[in-house]
């Protein structure tokens, strides 16, 4: 068992919340992609820090067995609440989906409040969220989580119980009270989701009329994307050294070397065992990456679990592609290019252990990012055709759409006209070819 302190959360007004992070760990030999008990707990301890607790005591129990009552076994519970008593802990955090009877169980053994991953993941997303798509797909999933455990989390439900038993009484009344309150709330919560949808929907087909390559950036949470979307388009989007720093997806537009345009996405970070209320607000974030022409994962190459975190990402997006009106297509992994971040922890760009479609960048420090542009440019350019356009003087309209929607190859002008050679999409040739 191993205890670690975090001295680094800022204090409140109050004074620091001091958390346990537990880790109950059954033992590995299940595949290649079974996480290390440490990394896990690490990620845990991250994911705690996150929402300002201060970690005083974090540690791997491993499961022999099961039990439906606490999980734990008696003599590991015993030594968390010993722990708990040591340092004077408030919340413990366990990294497992508990049951409503083992959270409630674990509480009265330990004097605390505990939170499992599903609670946890749901207090981060809430306070992260920042559309209101985000805050709403938010909102519904915790009531979701929330209706389950009527019994076990609100204390004024035991009060009203008193001595009527376990059936009848006004605390049973009481908490169908609450749980139809919360039923109508998420009723109310997934028309507007809808509404939400619809206009969004409406968004995305604007854009279409003025297509410009999407590239999508996709990986687990903490790989460097934002810090990476930050690198290449110059925007002050939130990036720091924390689990699910940002959480609604941001668009900007930049310019690769060959002058065309593209629309950069920065998307939700990835996470395994996403807590099941969270799937389908996790997916409508990712509906960008359904559209885009290019998905570039980014990778932490320097973190000791990269492998695991990598075959979670891939999971996802093979699950957003399964099934008759999946949002992702099949041919999605096609269109997957590997960005490995993080190279200055590992030597430099040129340091980093390469395979095919992998590109190893430093979004802090600029590394490798000349490399990756010119990437996205080759890749698009291979999905482009050369055509041969013939434009009077004075079109100059026509001329600038198409500098401003193609790669201008060769040119030349006379008195008559200006003869052009350009690569671009079929699909914005056509489109020339039909403007009045």
């Amino acid at each position: 068992m191993s205890v670690a302190a975090n001295s680094n959360v800022p204090r409140g007004e109050q004074g620091p919340t001091k958390a346990a992070v537990i880790l109950p760990h059954e033992r590995a030999g299940r595949g290649d992609a079974a996480r290390a008990a440490e990394a896990r707990l690490a990620e845990a301890v991250g994911l705690t820090a996150s929402i300002g607790l201060t970690i005083v005591h974090s540690a791997v129990y491993p499961l022999r067995a099961v039990r439906p009552s606490t999980l734990l076994g008696e003599g590991q519970v015993q030594m968390v609440g010993e722990a708990v008593e040591r340092h004077g802990v408030t919340v413990v955090v366990v990294d497992a989906a508990l049951s409503p009877v083992q959270q409630r169980n674990l509480e009265r053994a330990w004097g605390c409040k505990v939170i499992d991953r599903t609670g946890l993941i749901l207090e981060i997303f809430g306070e992260r969220a920042r559309t209101k798509e985000g805050a709403l797909q938010v909102e519904l999933a915790h009531l979701d989580y929330q209706r389950t455990r009527l019994v076990r989390s609100w204390t004024h439900l035991e009060r009203q119980r008193g001595g009527f038993g376990f059936l009848g009484g006004p605390g049973e009344s009481q908490i169908e009270l609450d749980r139809r309150l919360i039923t109508d709330r998420m009723v109310k919560l997934r028309k507007e989701l809808e509404q939400v949808r619809r206009t969004r929907g409406l968004h995305r087909k604007a854009r279409e009329r003025v297509p410009y390559p999407v590239v999508a950036l996709v990986g687990y949470t903490n790989a460097g994307k934002s810090t990476l979307f930050n690198a290449l388009t110059g925007a002050g989007v939130y990036a720091q050294d924390q689990l699910f720093a940002t959480l609604d997806p941001t668009m900007r537009a930049i310019r690769l070397p060959s002058g065309r345009t593209v629309i950069l996405s920065d998307t939700v970070g990835f996470i395994s065992e996403l807590p099941t209320q969270l799937v389908e607000a996790f997916r409508a974030t990712l509906e960008e990456v359904a559209a885009a022409d290019i998905i570039l994962h980014v990778r932490d190459a320097a973190h000791p679990d990269t492998g695991a975190q990598r075959a979670d990402v891939l999971k996802v997006l093979a699950e957003m592609a399964d099934g008759q009106d999946a949002p992702l297509d099949a041919g999605w992994e096609s269109r997957v290019v590997e960005v490995l971040n993080k190279a200055d922890l590992m030597g430099g760009a040129d340091a980093v252990p390469k395979l095919e479609n992998t590109i190893a960048v430093s979004a802090l420090t600029g590394d490798g990012l000349e490399t990756l542009r010119a990437a996205l440019d080759a890749r698009l350019a291979a999905g482009l055709e050369t055509a041969e356009f013939r434009l009077a003087p004075s079109d100059g309209a026509g001329l600038a759409w198409l500098y401003e929607h193609g790669e201008v190859l060769a040119r030349e002008d006379a008195e008559e006209a200006i003869r052009l050679t350009v690569r671009l999409s079929a699909a914005d040739r056509a489109r020339f070819a039909q403007r009045g």
